[in-house]
């Protein structure tokens, strides 16, 4: 049996309870994050910065002893990076939209133009607009590398969110700016529009065209092409792999790491250095007993939504976070969402606008609620709440 040291990052705490309608609670992350760190796997992610419960959490495993295992995805945000390195976490993975799409929607630049106002990337926009909001990305993840690395001291990867629908050229040019402060850069097929064929060619490509910094994957299952296409990087020599533990997270899930793990060992005859293999079933089994799968690809149910993020997106662009072209998005609540979730069900499912601070106070209660009762609300329990005075 061949032995391969490629990296497992584990992303089951974070990415995989933002699948909407999950909720772990305390007690269960706690045992979960243990039973995680048996398996060998090369990092834990938790984000202490979504809500209070979350820091705790980072600051106990790192007191009972998981210190170099826990990292943190961090928006790219000086507030959030301090509030990470105050819970005594170590190393942080900034994240960044990198394709076109998202960067059109989020510059603040041209958020403020009124003559792009109501358009996507899918409109006449002249290329030199499309090149400005390809530099003012670049400038900002290198102004927020730099700070996490040279003034909080962190050790910093960078995932650039959306890669697969980003350009070639300008993800060669985003990995050279990034280089100099980073030791990974994770390519993230986050709407799952890849194929294995595809795969393997743009991670070979990739590790061509640059040095300096390894490359590894992070993939979501919306056409059921995950575990193929992570196969065929790893093949390719993706350096690391980034996942959950049965295959949890939004919309139709990450690639499971358990899948990985042993498909790699079954149709390559390559084992993972470091891994403990018999200490991944009881991760899988732990999971299955709390009734937790992933959404199947192209069913609807992997069509709901609950991380803030993403709703705010698809306020502005259907095609943000969806791969389909008739698909019906539901917006649900819970810990993970953002007054954009709010914002979404009156403006765009009611037709019924509220005053933006509204918005804010609805998510403040619906994240206290959330964490307390340990479950989500649907649009309906939410209008319930609104009529009985709950957000006032």
């Amino acid at each position: 049996m061949e032995t391969l040291p490629i990296k497992i990052y584990d992303d089951t705490l974070r990415d995989g309870e933002q699948q909407a309608g999950v909720f772990f609670s305390y007690p269960t992350k706690h045992q979960l994050a243990h039973l995680i760190a048996k398996t060998g796997v090369h990092g834990i992610d938790i984000m202490p910065f979504i809500c209070e419960q979350e820091a705790e959490l980072a600051k106990t495993l790192i007191s009972k002893g998981l210190d170099s295992l826990i990292f943190s995805a961090t928006l790219m945000n000086k507030k959030f990076i301090d509030q990470v390195k105050d819970c005594g976490i170590k190393r942080i993975v900034l994240f960044y939209a990198l394709s076109d799409r998202l960067l059109f929607l989020r510059d603040p630049e041209i958020r403020q133009m009124s003559e792009f106002k109501g358009k996507t990337i899918d409109d006449d926009i002249p290329a030199k607009v499309i090149d400005r909001i390809r530099q003012n990305a670049i400038d900002s993840i290198v102004e927020h590398l730099h700070y996490a690395t040279k003034v909080a001291g962190l050790t910093v990867d960078f995932a650039g969110e959306d890669t697969s629908r980003a350009d070639f050229d300008f993800l060669v040019q985003c990995i050279r700016s990034c280089s100099p402060y980073i030791e990974n850069f994770f390519l993230c097929d986050t709407v799952g529009i890849l194929t294995p064929e595809k795969s393997y060619i743009w991670v070979n490509d990739l590790l061509q065209s640059t040095t300096g910094v390894t490359l590894g994957v992070h993939y979501h299952n919306d056409m059921g092409m995950a575990l193929e296409n992570t196969l065929q990087s790893v093949m390719a020599g993706a350096s690391f792999v980034s996942g959950t533990f049965a295959g949890i997270g939004e919309r139709a899930g990450n690639v499971a790491i358990e899948q990985v793990l042993n498909g790699l060992r079954v149709r390559f005859g390559i084992e993972v250095e470091g891994i403990n293999y018999d200490a991944i079933a009881p991760v899988t089994d732990f999971i299955e007993k709390l009734g937790v799968r992933p959404a199947p690809p192209y069913s609807q149910a992997a069509q709901r939504h609950e991380t803030g993020v993403h709703v705010n997106s698809f306020l502005s662009d259907p095609k943000s976070y969806d791969a389909f072209a008739h698909s019906t998005i539901n917006v649900i609540f819970g810990k993970w969402s953002g007054a954009s979730n709010f914002q979404y069900l009156f403006e765009k499912q009611l037709h019924n606008p509220q005053p933006r601070e509204q918005y804010e106070k609805m998510r403040s209660v619906i994240k206290s609620l959330a964490t307390e009762q340990e479950r989500y609300f649907t649009a309906n329990e939410v209008l319930e709440l609104w009529k009985n005075g709950a957000f006032q």
